[in-house]
């Protein structure tokens, strides 16, 4: 009887280190099986009312065998919008992509969505780890308006640029517009910046005059918001205070010239001189007669007609 029990415990102690070992090996397969659909990567936010180059969102992922896949997107743990409605796919990358519109064509719900794949052949689905936020709403813009001033952009460091401070409601890329052309865009987003303009416009500085600057802001999902003329910006080199000046033959008269240079240079009927921007008292000419006053500074030049009578 005792060899028969040891026999018997000899037999059950095989038998536990098989059924142990039996478990070991489909544990450590399941632990290696290669998960069907894998490097996915979808854009993190875009906009389907930009047109712009983000109102999409692109939906990448691979398939280690071809199956037939239904892809459909979720937003509050309901069904959304249906992608693919079930098509067969070779083995090798995915390239999907989600508009925003819903099948009745109408622009869905701002709000985060995630994508969902079943695999028929697998009998299996996966929802996908990141998610794609829908945003249709622009940034809010928040500047200090009704603002008048002039710039004389002529390099001489005087006046050259107007600056201005902004900040949105939330992180975006400042967007300058002069006379309804865009002129500038930062860099980087943030929730506040400062835009420049030189007077230039497309690389080209515009005529002396009154010109209307516009804001505006884009997100990061593209939307843009709408201008807001918050400027005129007077573009300046030398000005005179009036067109015309009537004096009698050899009287002296006065006319403002307007400069942001150093100096101003005139010329009437052969005489000429310097003289600091502000108040000019000239002497007419002796003779009656129509007489062309010009005043120059930084290479620009103004004129105005002295009518001696």
């Amino acid at each position: 009887m005792p060899g028969v029990a040891r026999l018997l415990s000899t037999a059950f102690c095989v038998a536990l280190l098989g059924a142990t070992a039996g478990a070991y090996a489909v544990s450590e397969r399941a632990r290696t099986e290669l998960v069907p659909l894998y490097r996915p990567h979808t854009d993190s936010i875009f906009s389907p009312d930009c047109g712009c180059p983000t109102d999409a969102a692109r939906i990448d992922f691979r398939l280690r065998r071809s199956d037939r896949l239904t892809v459909w997107l979720v937003r509050d743990g309901k069904r959304a919008r249906t992608l693919v409605p079930g098509r067969p796919y070779p083995a090798g990358p995915v390239a999907l992509e989600f508009d925003g519109i819903d099948d009745s064509g109408l622009t869905l719900p701002e709000g985060r969505y995630r994508p969902v794949v079943h695999l028929a052949r697998e009998h299996r689905t996966i929802e996908l780890p990141s998610t794609i936020v829908l945003d249709t709403t622009p940034p809010a813009v928040h500047v200090r308006h009704r603002v008048y001033t002039h710039i004389s952009p002529d390099g001489d460091g005087r006046h050259d640029s107007f600056r201005i401070r902004y900040t949105l409601g939330e992180r975006g890329r400042g967007i300058l517009l002069v006379d309804g052309r865009q002129v500038a865009i930062t860099a980087r987003a943030g929730l506040a910046g400062e835009q420049v303009w030189n007077g230039r416009v497309r690389g080209r500085l515009v005529r002396p005059g009154n010109h209307v600057l516009a804001i505006s802001a884009q997100d990061a999902a593209g939307n843009r918001a709408a201008p807001f003329p918050f400027a005129v910006v007077t573009v300046r080199y030398v000005a005179l205070g009036r067109p015309r000046v009537v004096v009698k033959p050899g009287g002296r008269f006065a006319i403002l010239a307007l400069s942001d240079a150093r100096d101003v240079e005139w010329r009437l009927h052969g005489a000429h001189g310097l003289a600091r921007p502000g108040t000019l008292r000239l002497r007419a000419p002796a003779r009656p007669g129509v007489y062309r006053l010009y005043v120059t500074a930084a290479g620009h030049a103004a004129r105005a007609f002295v009518v001696v009578a």
